[in-house]
């Protein structure tokens, strides 16, 4: 997979240090010169000194070839800019950028052409819900502009999901249980899959089902 990064700060190379280490063909692209001098040497990933929000410069780094892009600039503004281009000059498929405000969380999504958003302060927010809630439901991850979310719940005593297999507790089709962590084991869910008080569920649902969700594992 060939990864296209805008921003090489400590999260971009962070970024692109990982994926290279599995293996991924990383482009990291960086508009301050020095920086890129500086840097270069550290990382053996294809580098390209260019300004990522100018389509000019996108085009010649060679995104048009890019399975995902990731806007990791420290600026909101730039990352908006640099996820619009990617997705409607150039159709990289999947488009992700960091939020660096958290109150700018709400313009991250497919109008400026983000396909997921990441928010450091929703995202610290949301696992500290998770790792002392029971029976809450903490949207986690958000897909899509938000039509997608990656939700958890651990379920509670008097959950009404206790003792039902997944396939009766009549779960929309819009949404699905994708994993159950059990005493610190991940349980592939199945239909027969039988829940239990103190399950940690993790489920993708839309907004529409959500709430159905909620009333399943939580009750109303």
């Amino acid at each position: 997979m060939k990864v296209a990064i805008a921003g090489a700060g400590n999260v971009g190379m962070y970024i692109a240090s990982d994926l290279k280490e599995d293996g991924h063909e990383v482009l990291l692209l960086e508009e301050n010169p020095d920086l890129v001098a500086l840097l270069q040497p550290t990382l053996d990933v294809e580098w390209v000194v260019a300004d990522a929000c100018e389509v000019s410069s996108l085009h010649e780094a060679g995104v048009a070839g890019a399975d995902v892009m990731v806007a990791a600039t420290g600026d909101d503004e730039d990352n908006l800019v640099i996820s619009l281009l990617a997705k409607q000059e150039f159709a990289v498929p999947r488009v992700i950028a960091r939020v660096n405000h958290p109150k700018n969380q709400w313009l991250f999504n497919e109008t400026w052409g983000v396909d997921v958003s990441v928010s450091t302060p929703h995202l610290l927010t949301a696992l500290v819900e998770e790792a002392v809630s029971v029976g809450s439901l903490v949207r986690l991850l958000q897909f899509e502009g938000g039509e997608a979310r990656l939700v958890e719940v651990t379920l509670a005593d008097d959950t009404p999901a206790a003792g039902t297999p997944l396939a009766d507790l009549a779960i929309p089709r819009d949404a699905t249980v994708v994993a159950v962590v059990r005493d610190r084991h991940v349980v592939v869910p199945r239909g027969d899959t039988v829940l239990k008080a103190g399950d940690e569920v993790l489920a993708l649902v839309t907004p529409d089902s959500e709430e159905a969700v909620r009333a399943i594992l939580i009750g109303r």
